[in-house]
């Protein structure tokens, strides 16, 4: 009996063991047929001239909008209408505040239109930026390498991107069979609610639909995500909310020579500390199980081995994708301890200290599941919990297989060729928020190749972006709008 079980057992466990390797060894690429088009050449030098020259213009938000340097951001459009002066011959143009809409006129009005949008504001550099760049960040320097400057990424080259392709089309005589909208928001950096809201507005007086949008989000991600040496250009189809809650530690103040045996500090950096090591559950589903199902059939075997399988592996692919913070971000509800205050004296104990947390919502959870999770693991009665500002929840999920997204996704495999696509979820936030109400499917999408070593100069350090990938971010919008105006 003994010598049966046995048997049993091994071949059960070489039945598992071969079933996991099968299904590693079917773990594949999918193999696509690559569409051709006309070869595009432009005029790389004044291309990239326009980009340095927009960066010149310090277009930059502030909270306040009392303290907007408009005469600046009008600077800026105004040298949009003498470099682009064909665009604004063609094209129709409308200014709701410091926001342009053009549009551009298809041939068949029974489909509804698309849209591509940037924004043309950026944020503030500190006051030792002179010291801290390699370049000034608002020369717009140009090396043999790189562009540089503030909005060299975020998101200045991105307009200026699209606006070459449409001057590129318009003097090749291309015809959009959809009509398409271009718009480029001036206070996206602050919530776009006199950009983008307000043409959103205009578009729902107008009874505008539009079939899908596309706006600034990730990049093709180069040497970012582990176990994968090769381009990934990952298509946001969605973007986290965001909630932000104030917990406040509750005590007996008094002076410092006598404190009592717990303080109001001591009680909220124990509440801190459990929410820090307990985290809104995370898991793959949805979006990033779409993500990690596609690149991974481009890992070594070993990964296909777990990837393949997740049924039995999942815990061990959260738990270590749980350890990057970018990985960490599309899996889960983030949570980030971010400000605290308590007494304004060295000698003097509060009776309050206060933490703010910030969670950026994923789409599977709300606003009342977080506040259930805090409440859970913090269980204290000299805690007390509020809510700050209104929340946001996370955007509805735009589909994959739609034909925007396939229309994104062919454009940038035809100009970059072996690269992966998949859809991703944006951890931040873009004015998609507002152009959403009125579409379909929303993306979100910057078509320029980034390295790890230049994604922290998006609000940081030394912004900059190498000139080869932005004119293959032009290539690639032109494509943009010839695949998506035809489908």
């Amino acid at each position: 009996m003994k010598d049966k079980i046995y048997k049993y057992s091994i071949a059960a466990l070489v039945f598992l063991i071969s079933f996991i390797l099968l299904r590693a060894i079917f773990h594949q690429p999918n193999i696509e047929q690559i569409r051709t088009y006309n070869s595009i050449i432009l005029d790389e030098v004044k291309s990239i001239e326009n980009l340095s020259k927009s960066i010149e213009f310090k277009t930059i938000s502030h909270p306040d909008y009392t303290k907007f340097d408009y005469k600046e951001f009008q600077r800026f459009l105004d040298w949009l209408e003498d470099e682009y002066f064909l665009i604004f011959e063609e094209l129709e143009s409308k200014y709701l505040g410091k926001s342009l809409l053009l549009k551009w006129e298809g041939v068949n009005n029974n489909l509804n239109p698309i849209l591509l949008t940037g924004h043309y504001d950026v944020v503030p550099v500190g006051l030792n930026a002179n010291q801290t760049w390699k370049e000034n960040p608002f020369h717009g320097k140009v090396d043999d390498e790189y562009i540089w400057g503030r909005g060299a990424l975020d998101d200045k080259s991105g307009v200026i991107a699209i606006l070459e392709a449409i001057s590129y089309l318009l003097k090749n005589n291309f015809s959009p069979e959809r009509t398409i909208y271009f718009s480029f928001g001036h206070d996206e950096e602050i919530g776009g609610e006199r950009g983008a809201a307000k043409i959103t507005e205009y578009f729902i007086n107008e009874n505008i639909r539009l079939e899908w949008t596309l706006d600034e989000g990730s990049f093709l991600l180069e040497n970012i995500i582990p176990g994968i040496n090769k381009p990934v250009a990952m298509i946001n189809v969605a973007e986290k909310g965001g909630l932000t809650l104030k917990v406040i530690g509750k005590s007996l103040g008094g002076h410092s020579s006598m404190p009592a045996s717990k303080s109001s500090v001591g009680y909220l950096a124990n509440a801190l500390v459990k929410l820090e090591e307990n985290p809104m559950p995370g898991k793959l589903d949805g979006v990033s199980l779409e993500l990690f199902n596609e690149v991974s059939r481009h890992m070594t075997f070993k990964n296909k081995v777990l990837f393949a399988n997740l049924w039995l592996f999942e815990p061990l692919i959260n738990s270590y994708l749980s350890k990057s913070p970018s990985m960490n971000a599309v899996l889960r509800t983030t949570t980030a301890l971010t400000m605290l205050s308590a007494s304004d004296r060295a000698n003097v104990l509060s009776n309050e200290a206060i933490g703010i947390v910030n969670f950026r919502l994923h789409p599977r959870d709300n606003v009342g599941d977080v506040i259930d999770h805090v409440t859970k693991f913090i269980d204290s009665e000299n805690i007390e919990i509020h809510q700050v500002g209104n929340a946001k929840l996370a955007s509805n999920i735009s589909s994959w297989t739609d034909k925007g997204y396939l229309a994104i996704s062919d454009s940038v495999k035809e100009i970059y060729h072996d690269v992966i696509v998949v859809p991703g979820l944006m951890v931040g936030g873009s004015d998609s928020k507002h152009y959403a109400k009125v579409a379909k499917n929303s993306y979100r999408f910057n078509p320029f190749l980034i390295s790890s070593n230049e994604i922290s100069g998006i609000h940081g350090t030394n912004e900059r972006i190498k000139k080869v990938d932005f004119l293959n971010g032009i290539k690639t919008y032109i494509r943009i709008i010839e695949n998506g105006s035809d489908q």
